[in-house]
């Protein structure tokens, strides 16, 4: 449904040209939820932009459906208003002086698409109940808390009953509480609808959330891309790791590469460690073993098990819904846990951590 091919995008600052998408490829499938994630300057939005025809690439194709809306090779460009879309941008542009029917329809009225006053109010009454708006039509946009301009918004792109949806980080201004309601809310509607998705964030939790699929930007590159629990559960690079959860690491050397049904063998300062590793990893290369704090086990008692390490406990904090814990196993180095918040942990206790073989995984250095 969405289909970009070596897209690229410089701007000029101050400093020289800075290269914001650097020739990514990506396709999104009829139907799915595809989130680009990333931190801000990565690229993220300026991609979707693109798409959108809010930017013009240097380079690159672009796909919506059957259209192809850009094409540096054979200069073709679509004017925004031309592209099968429906975007909703992260003030929301919500009409101050208007109601909310009068906001739904505009994008119908300035189309000039030759509909009747009784087909758009049909269109618009439509898609105010596919956001759960039904009754709200007369009320003035003010008026609307904030989550539902966040649906008035929705409601104004959907109108138009575009083939692809793009937003642009569209729950930032909202508060912690309503933002995790929202998301909720907005993915069901999406995926309920089957529209197509394009998602833009830099909110890891929104991602792992609501997407099907995910594209990791960094430096204007895509790193990764997956589905929630393979960006999550097995990171290809330290970047990923680190900016999707918290996550420890450790420094080791390749000693045996998985191959037929035994798990790779990583040499570390802390002991052999048994893990699952890049298909591209070659013995004797140097990797970071990785693995999620949740992912950790607290032993009773010693244990000559693979991927077991003695520490000593250097701090612990209540944190609600766990305990996070750190606990030192070597000079400098120390290992990132969370407990189930009725654990009795104290600090300068000795411990034995077990790091299960399915949770631990080595990426190479950068």
């Amino acid at each position: 449904m969405i289909h970009c091919s070596q897209l690229r995008k410089d701007f000029e600052t101050d400093r020289g040209r800075f290269r914001a998408v650097d020739d990514i490829s990506f396709e999104v499938e009829k139907g799915t939820f595809f989130t680009l994630l990333g931190p801000s300057g990565c690229g993220k939005s300026t991609t979707l932009r693109s798409i959108a025809g809010l930017e013009d690439p240097d380079a690159g194709t672009i796909r919506i459906a059957d259209q192809l809306v850009f094409s540096s090779g054979e200069g073709i460009d679509v004017a925004p208003h031309k592209r099968d879309i429906g975007m909703v941008f992260q003030s929301y542009a919500i009409w101050p002086h208007m109601t909310v029917f009068e906001n739904v329809a505009l994008p119908l009225k300035a189309s000039r698409r030759g509909l009747s006053r009784s087909q758009i109010r049909e269109r618009v009454l439509g898609a105010l109940a596919k956001v759960q708006m039904d009754g709200l039509e007369d009320r003035p946009a003010p008026h609307l808390s904030g989550g539902q301009q966040q649906r008035l918004a929705l409601a104004r792109a959907l109108v138009k009953e575009p083939k692809v949806m793009l937003l642009d980080e569209p729950l930032s201004n909202l508060d912690a509480k309503l933002r995790e309601q929202m998301r909720v809310e907005l993915s069901e509607i999406l995926k309920r609808l089957n529209i197509t998705t394009l998602y833009v964030t830099h909110d890891q939790a929104e991602a792992l959330a609501m997407s099907h699929r995910i594209a990791v930007m960094h430096q204007g590159r895509i790193i990764q891309t997956g589905t929630p629990q393979e960006i999550y559960c097995r990171p290809n690079s330290k970047f990923v790791a680190d900016f999707i959860g918290q996550c420890n690491f450790f420094q080791g050397e390749v000693k045996r590469l998985g191959q037929d049904g035994e798990p790779a063998l990583v040499a570390t300062p802390h002991g052999l460690f048994s893990c699952s590793i890049s298909d591209n990893a070659k013995i004797g290369i140097r990797v970071l073993v990785c693995i999620r704090p949740e992912n950790i086990r607290l032993l009773g008692e010693p244990s000559h098990a693979p991927n077991v390490v003695e520490g000593e406990v250097t701090s612990v904090a209540f944190l609600g819904e766990y305990l996070d814990c750190l606990v030192g196993i070597g000079s400098e180095e120390s290992i990132r846990l969370h407990l189930h918040p009725t654990h009795e942990l104290k600090k300068g206790q000795k411990v034995y951590l077990h790091m299960p073989l399915e949770s631990l995984c080595a990426v190479q250095m950068e």
